[in-house]
């Protein structure tokens, strides 16, 4: 069974982005139940984030399907950044933003947490 946990800078992009998209935890099990039978990156919709100089397995989801957007499905322009630990069968969220607000990851935040 896998394991979710979230970095307190994850919580405080939700709590931003659940302003704007109320439908973002429900959606986000929907992400959850996804990554407990696939949690390994899964091209076009998620892929490994290389150049990080970093074991762990980091990898960002393009396509969330947020009920919030009506009309937009899985092209919504959310993204997810999560670390794959697959020893422990444990997930860490890392970042949750919207590619309208930022264009990339910040590779400073997964540098922080995961060295």
């Amino acid at each position: 069974m896998m394991k979710f946990e979230e970095l307190l800078e994850f919580d405080k992009d939700l709590k931003t982005l659940l302003k704007r998209y109320r439908t973002l935890n429900d959606d986000l099990q929907v992400v959850k139940t996804i990554l407990q039978k696939k949690p390994e990156e899964r091209p076009p919709f998620s892929f490994r984030i290389d150049n990080l100089s970093i074991e762990t397995c980091v990898i960002k989801v393009k396509k969330i399907a947020c009920k919030a957007l009506k009309g937009r499905g899985v092209n919504s322009g959310l993204r997810l950044v999560y670390a794959h630990f697959t020893a422990d069968q444990r997930i860490v969220f890392i970042e949750l933003y919207h590619k309208s607000d930022k264009e990339n990851e910040d590779r400073q935040r997964i540098l922080n947490n995961f060295k």
